[in-house]
């Protein structure tokens, strides 16, 4: 019987397949054209962005959502391009495979002065730049390595949720290499934990939470990537402990479980929990990325002698001791020994005001009133449905949106501490494709500052292209916002210019036979926006929905206000 081979190309791009993959974002270039044409015979879609930052923040929010995405741009002036943007998918666990097409290999060995290197005979230096921001690499220089070098870089994408970087010569595309080991699929799952650690830890965590008289739990973003969002929210809902999420952990708790009371931000947060956590003996802690911003200056960032922190790869109790654990085995270990009969009931738990028990409280709508930052994301919460995916931009939609009050199975998709401005529009693509091939009928809705929209509005135009469904809410407040209000309020630096955003979908090219529906609308007041998100056309989630929201200059959430004023403080003295 005669072996069968496939390409390097078909080798790698039908294991990106058999991993979920369904599209690759990217811009061509030349070392990349051959290789782009094995893409569909392996069952993939490309998708075309406007340039390479762009389509790495596009790769971003798709791999959120799928657990996995590719990213291939071309030698040097696109994969720096593209640097930002895998640089924030590192510090946020996002898994991007960013294949990068180059060079042939003679050129490498000659040291040739080719197009798109530096000029100084160092061909590896965008490699080398590269290790610094992916946990795995991998040069596809050889026939015989290659399948190995794949399947291991893959494997460490999926296993630690952050970008990998393969290297693919333009002469080793069609290089023939076994098809054999396709036939096994990559093992991906989690290592199993020692048993006798892991039950020595379980009892420790155990005797903390039974002897424990004033509890909380706090979960954050990485609980997702981490995998444990179904455990954690099984936790929440049999300890009933006060549970409060980050910024970043927004959308991770199921928002109607009774125990579960809004995002946790100090003392600037539209709901203070502090008279509680701040007396709290027992902080349990899920998914932490515990940054400036995040927390709001570390205010939200319980004691560490009280905290059970439970990350990826480790258990921490207290000051001192660590324990390298999986979290996802651990987590499961931990329910099955859990007895509710020994849990404690916190006497003050009661008394703890809700997100739902606030937005219920707003005064009726005066249709003629202008649109506030105080009441706008908890009043638009009811607009929201199961499935659907919520995205908010940085700047006061990060801010805004810790009010919302979620519905459950959705999900609330933010940053929290690359913050790149702009980086949010071409991931809503990268969710919205992802959103369509899962087949969820939920829908993608997006809340951008006009500031954030202007650094990458092109994408609007992939939307567009590919007629994927979204909804784009721009907060038009005339300019950086929260840059004013840090410092500079009337500055020029911190204007931006005024565009016309609802004609953006027009010359972009969106259709008009039919074929796709775009629909856009200014509004300024309460009743103009009830309006628009009470029309039954509006509500379907199909086709492009943009929405201008006119908000005042200086509008931003009332108890966020002193912690911009600190902010800017902690600028000119950072030890205040």
């Amino acid at each position: 019987m005669s072996r069968r081979t496939v390409s390097l190309a078909q080798y790698l791009f039908t294991r990106l397949r058999q991993l979920g993959v369904g599209s690759v974002h990217g811009v061509p270039g030349d070392y990349t054209l051959r290789a782009l044409d094995s893409l569909e015979p392996s069952g993939l879609r490309w998708i075309g962005n406007c340039n390479e930052l762009n389509a790495g923040y596009a790769a971003d929010g798709y791999g959120r959502i799928r657990g996995l995405a590719a990213l291939f741009t071309t030698y040097g002036v696109g994969e720096l391009s593209a640097l930002n943007a895998v640089a924030g998918s590192y510090a946020e666990y996002s898994p991007v495979v960013h294949i990068v097409g180059c060079a042939a290999r003679k050129a490498y060995r000659t040291k040739a002065l080719v197009h798109h290197s530096l000029g100084e005979n160092d061909l590896r230096v965008y490699a080398d730049i590269y290790k610094r921001f992916t946990v795995a690499q991998a040069s596809l220089f050889e026939p015989g390595t290659a399948p190995a070098l794949i399947d291991n870089t893959l494997q460490a994408c999926v296993r630690l949720s952050r970008p990998v970087y393969l290297e693919l010569p333009s002469d080793m595309v069609g290089a023939q290499m076994s098809d054999e080991a396709l036939a096994t699929p990559l093992d991906v799952r989690v290592p199993t934990n020692p048993n006798e650690l892991e039950d020595r830890v379980v009892d420790a965590v155990l005797q903390r939470i039974y002897t424990s008289k004033q509890p909380f739990i706090l979960v954050d973003g990485l609980a997702a990537s981490d995998q444990i969002v179904d455990e954690v929210n099984e936790f929440v809902r049999i300890t009933g402990f006060p549970t409060f999420g980050l910024t970043f952990g927004g959308g991770i708790i199921n928002g109607s479980l009774p125990n579960y009371h809004g995002i946790h931000a100090g003392k600037y947060g539209s709901l203070d929990f502090t008279p509680y956590t701040n007396t709290a003996d027992l902080a349990l802690l899920f998914g932490p990325l515990l940054s400036d911003t995040n927390t709001q200056g570390w205010s939200a960032v319980p004691r560490k002698d009280i905290t059970v922190a439970f990350r990826r790869n480790s258990i921490e109790l207290g000051v001192t001791k660590v324990h390298a654990l999986h979290v996802k085995g651990f987590l499961r270990r931990l329910l099955d020994r859990l007895d509710a009969s020994k849990l404690p009931k916190p006497l003050k738990a009661s008394s703890l005001p809700t997100v739902r028990d606030l937005a219920k409280s707003l005064p009726p709508v005066d249709p003629s009133a202008p649109i506030d930052q105080d009441t706008f994301y908890l009043r638009i919460s009811s607009f929201f449905r199961p499935n659907d995916i919520i995205v908010c931009a940085n700047g006061t939609p990060l801010v805004g949106g810790r009010d919302f009050v979620l519905p459950p199975n959705t999900k609330l998709i933010n940053s929290a501490i690359w913050l790149s401005v702009g980086h949010m529009l071409p991931a809503t693509q990268g969710i919205a494709l992802a959103q369509k091939e899962l087949g969820t009928g939920g829908r993608t809705i997006f809340f951008e500052g006009d500031g954030s929209f202007q650094a990458t509005a092109q994408e609007l135009s992939t939307i567009i292209r590919y007629k994927l469904d979204a909804y784009i809410f721009i907060i038009n407040n005339d300019g950086y916002t929260f840059e004013r209000l840090i410092h500079g309020l009337d500055a020029e630096y911190n204007d931006v210019a005024r565009w016309r955003y609802l004609m953006a979908p027009q010359m972009m090219g969106a259709p008009n036979d039919g074929s796709y529906d775009v629909e856009t609308h200014d509004v300024g007041t309460w009743g103009e926006l009830m309006e628009v998100l009470q029309g039954e056309n509006f509500r379907n989630g199909k086709g492009l929905k943009m929405v201008n929201v006119q908000m005042a200059r200086d509008d931003v959430t009332t108890n966020f206000k002193p912690a911009l004023k600190l902010a800017g403080q902690q600028l000119m003295d950072p030890t205040n």
